[in-house]
């Protein structure tokens, strides 16, 4: 059996999708931004002139962090992750990137793979993280 849902307290999908869906013991997150409810963007600023800066870090921190509420909706945390797809917009942000991932996950954390893409749906968005989880238990939650 499988349910999917999709979070109130976070930003709303752009697209008829789920934030999560769980089959069984697994927890599938679908692509993952720093969007916020109110649609702007953990990690981009603009000034009074409209430069626009944006932060690698303070994304990949926020996109983990609505991973980690995504999962706290079944019991669970970052720790039962097996799984990250990462898609950067750009690869000259791979190191920003993997800083902030080491402080959270080590080689005992879950598989990666990390790509280039050539756009996501905002030209604020710097990466978009998916996920899979096992819960054992998960199905009962």
């Amino acid at each position: 059996m499988s349910s999917a849902r999709v979070v109130e307290t976070l930003a709303v999908p752009r697209g008829r999708f789920p934030h999560v869906k769980k089959a069984g013991d697994f927890v599938y997150i679908s692509g993952t931004s720093s969007r916020r409810p109110d649609n702007t963007i953990e990690g981009a600023d603009a000034d009074g002139f409209g430069t626009t800066s944006l932060d690698i870090r303070v994304q990949t921190r926020a996109v983990i962090e609505t991973i980690r509420k995504i999962l706290a909706e079944f019991g669970g945390d970052l720790q039962d992750l097996v799984q990250v797809t990462t898609y950067l917009v750009s690869m000259n942000d791979f190191g920003g990137y993997n800083e902030v991932y080491a402080e959270l996950f080590d080689e005992s954390g879950p598989t990666r793979t990390t790509v280039a893409v050539h756009q996501l749906p905002h030209p604020h968005l710097l990466l978009e993280m998916q996920a899979v989880a096992h819960l054992p238990g998960a199905a009962n939650r």
